[in-house]
């Protein structure tokens, strides 16, 4: 196990493996700020499914300056079966700890999910066959046929997210949902897209995928069940005008790039909750 602070990353290999050729199929990115008292039961599930995968995975936790025990509580999870690490992320923002994990890493391919765990580790499955069939940008949705959303968010929240879609469909095109929490690339897709992404906030999935659209990557949404958790630290009237600032941010500089993308909205099956 390694817990790094500050924004070095030490990666973890696999047991009797030589550091320096450490590599994965797949590495998944939390990211985490304050997250201790949801952070262990996310990991215990997506490790237990990871193992079951035929293929090599691992789990990078980005603590975003977090001052609770979230790195320590990574720390008890190490032996999950699951090659765990964690990286640290000074520069605020959820965007900025996914970018983090996602320039950085050494998988062919890497994905980021909540730590809430709001779309079930199950999906993983769906994700990686899209990656496999070679998609380089495969996005999870709540919106598109098949989807599921047993518990659904307060009013408040939907409204918002509808005004939020109708702003956004220049950026977003044809793509349903951007802003679910469950997303996986192509290393090398991924790293082309977050060496130039500046949004740390709310809007940075959006960004992300404007980058992807804009680069002409192969695009997919695939649907998945996701269910609203409690904690969530978007507040709709309080954060208002720092979207809204992150969205004319994102106009000024996204304004010269056409989007070239590939899209392909795919009837796969829908992932069905644990249990």
């Amino acid at each position: 196990m390694a817990v790094v602070r500050g924004d070095a990353h030490v990666p973890l290999p696999a047991a009797g493996s030589d550091p320096a050729a450490a590599a994965f199929d797949l590495e998944l990115v939390i990211p985490a700020y304050n997250e201790e008292k949801r952070l262990a039961p996310t990991v215990v599930a997506l490790a237990e499914h990871l193992r079951g995968m035929p293929l090599t995975a691992a789990l990078r936790v980005v603590d975003n300056g977090s001052s609770d025990r979230t790195a320590e509580c990574v720390d008890r999870l190490a032996a999950s079966g699951i090659p765990i690490t964690v990286t640290g992320c000074s520069r605020r923002g959820k965007g900025a700890a996914v970018a983090r994990g996602m320039v950085t890493t050494r998988a062919r391919w890497v994905g980021f999910c909540d730590a809430d765990l709001a779309t079930p580790a199950a999906a993983i499955d769906d994700a990686v066959a899209l990656l496999r069939d070679g998609r380089q940008v495969v996005i999870g949705s709540r919106r598109c046929a098949g989807a599921r959303m047993p518990v659904r968010q307060p009013a408040l929240r939907r409204l918002g997210g509808a005004g939020f879609r109708l702003a956004t469909r220049r950026f977003s095109g044809p793509v349903k949902d951007t802003q679910c929490g469950f997303k996986f690339f192509e290393a090398q897709a991924a790293r082309r897209i977050f060496a130039d992404v500046t949004t740390t906030g709310f809007a940075f999935d959006l960004e992300v995928i404007a980058r992807a659209r804009a680069l002409g990557l192969s695009l997919a949404e695939f649907p998945v069940v996701w269910s609203d958790q409690e904690g969530s630290s978007f507040r709709p009237f309080a954060d208002g005008r720092r979207v809204a600032g992150e969205l004319w941010r994102l106009h000024r500089t996204m304004h010269r790039r056409p989007p070239r993308t590939v899209h392909h909205a795919l009837p796969t099956r829908t992932v069905e909750e644990p249990g």
